[in-house]
């Protein structure tokens, strides 16, 4: 996995976090700086560090699966991407201001949970992203997927309290077809189809 890969998978992963940042951003009167770091240091330490955590498990077993690693990230980032479509078709909740450390825990956790899965794939489908050991590069994968959701956040708070929630279906959709496209990209690069 490259490094344009890594980022389309850290900019779908973010989408659910972005999506949650706007429910916050909607129900917020006013918006401040500090709201918008709160959410985004909450949800992209989470992305960042499920990843490892999911690699770490991963490698455990990975020396056992390597035939079926592509297979393995193909399901996975298919399953993640499928839930992403269906959990914003479903209704739209009610939307909680409320920044206290139990809410924003249980959010960042529940917005991160494919992030672990995704780890996982890590460690069946390497990250080239420098010349270097695999960790290293699943770590910068990890970073880099924190980033881009601790950006993506704190815009999505911005975003929810001025445009409002048309966006946010529409947000968690394009990041659960960015993981089911690159979950198929995998497959085919197993079979000799892509380079």
């Amino acid at each position: 996995m490259g490094l344009v890969e890594l980022f389309l998978v850290a900019v779908g992963l973010s989408m659910d976090a972005f999506a949650v940042s706007v429910c916050k951003g909607l129900a917020m009167k006013k918006v401040s700086v500090k709201g918008m770091l709160i959410c985004g240091m909450w949800f992209g330490g989470f992305q960042a560090l499920m990843p490892m955590i999911g690699y770490l498990l991963g490698a455990q077993f990975a020396s056992y699966v390597n035939a079926i690693a592509p297979w393995i990230a193909f399901f996975l980032l298919a399953a993640i991407g499928g839930n992403m479509i269906i959990e914003s078709l479903k209704k739209e909740e009610e939307a909680d201001a409320g920044l206290d450390i139990k809410t924003m825990f249980l959010m960042a956790v529940a917005t991160s949970i494919d992030a672990m899965a995704v780890g996982i794939t890590f460690a069946c489908v390497p990250i080239a992203v420098i010349d270097a050991a695999r960790i290293w590069n699943t770590l910068l994968g990890a970073l880099l997927i924190g980033i881009t959701t601790f950006a993506l956040s704190c815009v999505g708070v911005k975003v929810g309290n001025v445009f409002g929630s048309r966006y946010k279906a529409r947000s968690e959709q394009a990041g659960g077809i960015i993981l089911i496209l690159i979950g198929v990209k995998i497959l085919l690069e197993h079979f000799g189809i892509l380079g």
